[in-house]
């Protein structure tokens, strides 16, 4: 059941996305610090599933985790200040759309590897380091590509992403570490838990900017959908140029063209006082979902 629902996961997050858009009040009362609460669930969980062996692969294999890195934190980041400015997102769109650019790798990327036969171990491995390197990258990055656009506040990026990131991740690896059989009991209901919370985090926010997505979101769709395009597009053809590889470039691929959109949307909640700034965010974990599932379908059977 559990394996199910993690598999249907862009569907479910289609549908409560939908569920905002037509009737913003059945999902519009997960708010405020439910929402902080609810990546905070998220992350715990993910850090419930890490353990000092996973990180091995990246001793086995540095330049794969360090290339992915590289292409998270360099080329996404520039790709959303690129497209923010081609497609002339307003202010706050622009900065929402960049933000989102420069957050990690989320835990549905894990999903989408597991179910496109790529390199799982590999896949969890980068997320975990560009999820700890999105504590200094993640607001350095959104300052200095978004600080054209409004006074974007430094400080509070920085303790929104250590509070929302750091404290859970740290928390479910020092409990996996102390009380691993009761932690072994948990962990399989961590994805779907995460499925759950996530499109509760979407659907909140879709249905909160209801109005400004149906008026003036055609453009930001495109951006976003064209982001994680390319995301996805030149995560694989570098990869593959350089290790020569199909899977680890498939791997490496989803990494880089799914963002932690969770992460996004809190942190543009807790610092900006428009909402819209959040939406980009939000539709983002649609947009990228779905293009995810479309990739499972691609590639799960190349190797």
């Amino acid at each position: 059941m559990t394996q199910r629902v993690t598999q249907a996961f862009p569907w479910i997050v289609s549908l409560f996305a939908i569920v905002g858009l037509i009737y913003p009040p059945i999902i519009t009362w997960f708010n405020g610090s439910l929402i902080t609460l609810g990546l905070g669930g998220i992350m715990l969980g993910m850090g419930l599933t890490l353990k000092v062996s996973d990180f091995i692969q990246i001793l086995h294999h540095p330049k794969w985790v360090l290339v992915g890195l590289g292409l998270q934190f360099l080329i996404m980041p520039i790709l959303g200040w690129v497209l923010a400015k081609l497609f002339q997102l307003p202010p706050l769109f622009a900065i929402g759309m960049i933000l989102v650019s420069c957050c990690p790798g989320g835990t549905a990327s894990n999903v989408i590897a597991y179910l496109a036969k790529a390199e799982v171990a590999l896949s969890v491995s980068m997320t975990a380091c560009s999820t700890l390197a999105a504590i200094l990258m993640t607001p350095f990055l959104t300052l200095q590509l978004s600080g054209s656009y409004l006074d974007v506040p430094t400080r509070g990026l920085f303790f929104s992403t250590l509070k929302v990131l750091f404290i859970p991740i740290l928390f479910g690896i020092l409990l996996n570490r102390s009380l691993p059989k009761i932690v072994s009991q948990i962990v399989p209901f961590a994805p779907p838990f995460a499925v759950l919370l996530i499109s509760l985090i979407v659907g909140s926010i879709v249905g909160q900017g209801k109005e400004v997505i149906l008026d003036s979101g055609f453009h930001l769709f495109l951006a976003l959908i064209t982001l994680h395009t390319l995301g996805f597009l030149i995560g694989f053809l570098i990869s593959l140029a350089l290790f020569k590889n199909w899977k680890t470039a498939k791997t490496i691929s989803i990494e880089v063209g799914m963002q932690n959109s969770g992460l996004g949307v809190v942190i543009a909640r807790e610092n900006f006082s428009s909402p819209l700034v959040a939406i980009p965010a939000a539709l983002s974990s649609l947009i990228h979902s779905l293009l995810g599932s479309f990739f499972v379908i691609l590639f799960k059977n190349k190797n």
